[in-house]
């Protein structure tokens, strides 16, 4: 008995002769069409074009899977032996160990950034070889590779939902791609003198915010592409830029050795925070969860029960150093030195409980938020380790905005744990517990 229906069959039927037509097996496709008995007309557009073999490789993917689901699952009746209580602890508090899970290759020039989708297990990077790549980093997988800039390509973010994936360049431009859309470069910005060193997505995804070393922060507006504000203050390259999960502010770091707090509605400069000797690489806000750890570790009394977005960052700069800051009285709280090269990257963990660091000295390094110890130092690259990024995906697939909803914390097992890493030895690693 058949298990295939009579259109499955006639389907298969001209999937098989498209792609004996397409590969000039004439013969084939000639007895083929005459034992089948199948009327078949060869159209590139229809939808049998190239059927076989996607089917094909879609297979092969799925084997792949399946693998390391069956890899992944023995793994995980090994760890069930564990007490639930370990096991709960050991998800919320995970920090990266070596090895890494998948060393992704294919840039051709040092990878400057990573970001991750967030919903799906997408992570893409951005080289200065003018390419970003997007893998898959449960099986690390390459998917494609996005072109259109002419230069270096040194940032990459998702939107929120992440239908939309910003880039900027060396080459003066920031583009946008359409993750729905088979990433379609649908939108190009100009508007900057100067290379373009960083972009964000601000909260709500109407607004992008850019810095660039012509010495300014921009807004603009997705939909029109237009530049809404220029906001100038810093006296050289700004390094970087990041929104506050309500948007109400942004922090930015610039070769000028200082970083700024503004208000991105009237580009006013808010704070000045001066402490770093060197060219500040990063800044980023500390989510809510990591509030009450920062006030430990500052010896603020805990009475202090704010919980507003925005009041703490921390910075990394070519001086070697981490600093941590209050936004509202500009007051440098804990300085974390242990580096021996440029911090390049900074991520918050979900837990709020640790900071990581990325840096020229090929390490990536953990440190305890409520003491300011560095805890764990992993020997993450072969190369300047530039670019980190914590992926906050919900094991549910819903999608949580990152931070803002201020409860996260509060349910942490539900995240997915993992961290992308990139290098100057052009790849990427991706962690996994």
């Amino acid at each position: 008995m058949s298990l295939l229906s009579d259109r499955q069959r006639e389907d298969l039927h001209k999937s098989m002769l498209d792609y004996l037509y397409a590969n000039n097996f004439s013969a084939a496709y000639s007895a083929l069409k005459a034992d089948a008995g199948t009327e078949y007309t060869p159209d590139p557009k229809a939808k049998y074009t190239g059927l076989l073999e996607k089917k094909w490789t879609s297979v092969i993917r799925l084997q792949k899977k399946i693998m390391d689901l069956e890899n992944r699952n023995a793994a995980l009746q090994e760890e069930l032996s564990l007490s639930p209580a370990k096991r709960a602890a050991s998800q919320t508090d995970w920090v990266p160990r070596a090895p890494a899970a998948h060393v992704l290759t294919g840039h051709r020039a040092p990878v400057t950034r990573v970001a991750f989708h967030p919903q799906y297990s997408v992570v893409a990077s951005a080289s200065e070889d003018a390419t970003v790549k997007i893998w898959d980093w449960e099986t690390g997988e390459f998917e494609r590779t996005l072109k259109g800039h002419t230069k270096a390509i040194m940032d990459v973010e998702f939107d929120h939902k992440g239908h939309l994936l910003v880039t900027c360049s060396s080459d003066l431009f920031i583009k946008i791609w359409d993750s729905q859309n088979e990433w379609k470069n649908t939108k190009t910005f100009p508007g900057h003198e100067h290379s373009v060193s960083s972009v964000r997505f601000m909260p709500g995804d109407q607004f992008i915010v850019s810095a660039s070393r012509d010495r300014t922060i921009r807004v603009f507006d997705i939909a029109s592409t237009h530049l809404v504000r220029t906001i100038s203050g810093h006296s050289e390259w700004v390094r970087c830029v990041v929104p506050s999960d309500d948007g109400k502010y942004l922090a930015s770091g610039s070769k000028d050795h200082t970083i700024r707090i503004w208000d991105p509605l009237t580009g006013e400069s808010k704070l000045e925070l001066r402490g770093h000797e060197n060219d500040v690489e990063v800044v980023v806000f500390a989510p809510i969860a990591a509030y009450a750890a920062i006030r430990e570790l500052s010896g603020i009394p805990q009475t202090d029960r704010n919980k507003r977005p925005g009041l703490y960052i921390a910075s990394g700069a070519r001086d070697k150093t981490i600093k941590l800051w209050d936004t509202q009285s500009g007051q440098m709280l804990r300085n974390l030195p242990g580096h021996d090269n440029w911090i390049r990257a900074l991520a918050f963990h979900p837990s709020g409980k640790y900071l990581l660091s990325a840096s020229d000295d090929k390490t990536v390094r953990v440190w305890e938020l409520s003491t300011g110890r560095c805890m764990k130092t992993v020997d993450a690259h072969n190369h300047f380790v530039t670019t980190l990024a914590w992926g906050r995906q919900p094991a549910s697939g819903a999608a949580a905005v990152n931070g803002t909803n201020g409860d996260t914390a509060a349910e942490p097992e539900k995240l997915v744990n993992v961290i992308a890493t990139g290098s100057v030895d052009q790849t990427i690693k991706i962690w996994l517990p």
